[in-house]
């Protein structure tokens, strides 16, 4: 999976393909679908969510670009496959989602692997974790019609915030980068992602 998916498509950040060899992917998804867990693809998690095809989940992490030192906070735990490899990157992760089934089976996840570096919250993402920060790094695993105002408030500086930005058909990847100059931003691609269910981005009738 390492080398022909993600390797071979030209993502090369050794620590971000260590942190994917280390990290069991069968173990974030249910048990018939443990064969299929690294196919080129998303997978279903339940309650209308998936876990990113491996080359997203890589190509989100080596754009936020962690460092071993840094908090992170992650939008949307879902399985929590995300969140362990930020773990195994960084030196805390705070990760919200608003599903409390998905975080109750994530946060068995992050027990069995013996993670002490990951702080689970239940609520609205698009608001951050304000007493938590200002964060090195926020990643966002769901797609929103524009960069929620609370998340960038909670970027530290020389932070970096990647996130699906667009309608729910079309997304583009954005990275934005707090420096001394202001907010500096950048495409990193086409993606398409679950909506970001919240009144900063889509609310519910609109999935």
């Amino acid at each position: 999976m390492i080398m022909s998916q993600v390797a071979n498509r030209g993502l090369r950040d050794t620590r971000v393909l260590a942190a994917m060899a280390w990290t069991p992917r069968e173990w974030f998804l249910a048990p018939h679908l443990a064969r299929s867990a690294y196919d080129d693809g998303p997978l279903p998690i339940g309650s209308g969510q998936t876990i990113s095809q491996p080359y997203i989940v890589a190509l989100m992490t080596a754009s936020l670009a962690p460092r071993r030192k840094d908090r992170i906070l992650e939008i949307g735990t879902g399985s929590g496959y995300q969140t362990a490899i930020l773990a195994h990157l960084a030196a805390r992760v705070f990760t919200i989602e608003r599903l409390p089934d998905l975080l109750v089976e994530a946060e068995e996840r992050f027990r069995r692997l013996s993670f002490t570096n990951i702080e689970t919250r239940l609520g609205d993402g698009a608001a951050g974790w304000p007493e938590a920060a200002p964060f090195d790094g926020i990643l966002v695993t769901a797609a929103a019609p524009r960069v929620p105002e609370p998340l960038l408030a909670q970027l530290a500086p020389g932070g970096r915030l990647v996130i699906p930005i667009g309608d729910l058909a079309s997304q583009e990847l954005v990275v934005l980068q707090r420096t001394s100059r202001g907010i500096e931003e950048r495409s990193a691609g086409s993606v398409r992602f679950v909506p970001l269910i919240s009144r900063l981005a889509f609310a519910e009738e609109h999935r």
